[in-house]
């Protein structure tokens, strides 16, 4: 507390107004995709998501609290982003700071991702917010470690791979700065609290078979390598991460010598993580928002440059005033489409599109082909409507895949809206030209859980040999099989389907007519033959009541 009374009223005059600002934003900006699926993971709270810890979660949980709407969502981003700012001053010891408070927070207000993280609810949010009060607790540990500095770095080191697996780069770069860490019981004592404060994590992955490590490690698609979409958008990622400072602020890190084990820290962190990122570059696309970590650091590493050298005080600063004129008008453009002319982003429209669809189907609950984008958003500004997402072979597995929902619309009449429907009953054109045509199905039925299990680990295509193929179906109740028909996608190496041919799977009973609840029926198949060229995996899928073929095999390589 004693650290909080010393900062000048000025720093708070700044904070407030930055504060407000993001309240604003919130409450008159609507949704962006992400952020909708992130509320609904909210709408049942769990230890893990299928494709993030559940932090965010948690944290549009405690913003429903306070308010409903778009701010029900984002009022805990905006309490993190000011309290972050706060941690990120502590941080600098450099005495003259507090005459160059204006500089401090043009630097900050001047990157475009921690400016809208100041406001948008995305794990990444948390992920910032912690990785300042890892850092902070570190700078005091270094100075004197003892068991309460030790169990609240434990906590942090937990609250940030809450907030998203890329933490464990934060927690993996600083340690590699200061490897005499792992001589130190104090040390020892924070992994372990951080590793107690995850088992909860840990349990969910256990009790869900490592879905989410799966996905992000083995089972996403991918493209094949291009130098312009993959590396060199690698580049111009860490350039529009800063905007027009990009050079100043590259300088200081450049010029910034690792002089103590906290700056070390600051440094190691930083080149780290744009290390990984780039060689990751030349295996997928790095989104802009996967590097935003470096930030953090990189805010003490400038403004500490900032002080020292008075040609980089000014240029960023000035140039830092340009970045904040267009961020603002940028910002006002997020809230009212019709400042960015004929751009349209995805917080334009979704209320009025959401609002279209209801009014022509009513309460009737939705299911959206191939989005776990639409269909959180359609509930959202609809008040809770039930919606699926019906996930096929052409699209991925989600938070749908694995939770409850399917079991709300199951046996209810719904309205269907996908995108490969020919014969719609109604449709709905967006002003961005995005169209949504619908039809109305009378007792629908799915069974998207249905897991078709390949054994064999070494397969040839075009041969003959009888491959055994194992079918669960996890439902309390039984499925005939004559509802069901099998098939299998051939997809290239980077696991993009490109064929579906159906097959005939022999039961080994003869007898069976249907798949027995919560059990596993044995069957047999013999791949069937393609002309394709560079098949580097397969999958059986399964079309039920005549849907689109689902996800229900896990991709197998074909050799």
């Amino acid at each position: 507390m004693r650290m909080l009374t010393k900062i000048p009223k000025q720093f708070y005059f700044f904070l407030a107004a930055i504060f407000i600002l993001n309240i604003i934003q919130s409450s008159f900006t609507q949704l962006i995709f992400d952020e909708a699926y992130y509320w609904y993971y909210s709408q049942n709270m769990a230890w893990g998501y299928f494709d993030h810890p559940p932090m965010v979660a948690l944290l549009i949980k405690i913003s429903s609290y306070f308010f409903n709407g778009e701010l029900g969502v984002r009022f805990m981003s905006c309490v993190l982003s000011a309290i972050n700012i706060i941690l990120l001053w502590l941080m600098i010891d450099n005495p003259k700071k507090n005459d160059y408070i204006k500089h401090f927070f043009v630097l900050i207000f001047s990157m475009t991702l921690l400016n809208a993280y100041g406001f948008f609810t995305l794990p990444d949010t948390p992920l910032l917010f912690f990785t300042s009060c890892f850092l902070l607790t570190y700078k005091h540990f270094i100075k004197n470690p003892n068991a309460g500095l030790s169990v609240l770095l434990g906590i942090f080191m937990a609250a940030l791979m809450y907030s998203k697996y890329h933490a464990v780069l934060v927690i993996f770069f600083v340690l590699l700065s200061n490897l005499k860490l792992v001589q130190n019981k104090y040390a020892w004592l924070a992994v372990f609290v951080a590793l107690i404060s995850y088992a909860p994590h840990f349990y969910w992955l256990y009790e869900n078979d490592l879905v989410s490590i799966k996905y992000h490690l083995y089972e996403r698609p991918n493209g094949a390598y291009s130098f312009e979409k993959y590396t060199l958008g690698f580049f111009v990622n860490l350039i529009a991460v800063f905007g027009l400072t990009f050079p100043f602020i590259y300088k200081a890190l450049f010029k910034t010598k690792g002089n103590n084990l906290f700056t070390k820290a600051l440094i190691y962190l930083t080149y780290g993580v744009i290390l990984f990122f780039f060689i990751s570059s030349f295996n997928r696309r790095v989104q802009t928002q996967w590097i935003i970590i470096i930030c953090i650091p990189l805010v003490i590493i400038v403004f500490n440059y900032m002080l020292q050298n008075k040609q980089t005080l000014t240029w960023i600063f000035r140039l830092g005033l340009i970045n904040m004129f267009i961020i603002i008008y940028l910002r006002m453009g997020l809230a009212y489409q019709p400042l960015l002319f004929n751009f349209y982003y995805e917080t334009h429209g979704n209320k009025e599109w959401a609002q279209a669809i209801e009014d022509e189907v009513g309460k009737t609950p939705v299911v959206f082909e191939n989005s776990y984008r639409n269909a959180p958003m359609y509930s959202f500004y609809t008040d809770g409507i039930p919606t699926f997402s019906l996930n096929n072979y052409m699209y991925r597995k989600n938070q749908y895949s694995i939770d409850n929902s399917e079991e709300r619309i199951r046996g209810k009449d719904v309205a269907y809206i996908s995108n490969y429907i020919n014969d719609s009953s109604f449709s709905y054109e967006r002003e961005d030209g995005g169209l949504y045509k619908g039809k109305y199905i009378p007792n629908f039925q799915s069974f998207r859980k249905v897991e078709c299990i390949v054994k064999d680990t070494v397969i040839t295509l075009n041969s003959d040999e009888n491959i055994t193929l194992k079918v669960f179906n996890p439902y309390t109740e039984s499925i005939e099989l004559s509802k069901l028909k099998f098939a299998v996608t051939y997809m290239d190496n980077y696991k993009i389907p490109k064929e579906t041919l159906k097959i005939a799977p022999e039961a080994v009973d003869s007898n069976t007519e249907i798949l027995k609840q919560q059990d596993t029926t044995n069957f047999s198949f013999h791949l069937p033959k393609t002309k394709m060229e560079n098949i580097g995996y397969f999958r059986v899928v399964i079309s039920e009541n005549n849907l689109y073929f689902g996800l229900n095999g896990k991709p197998i390589p074909i050799k």
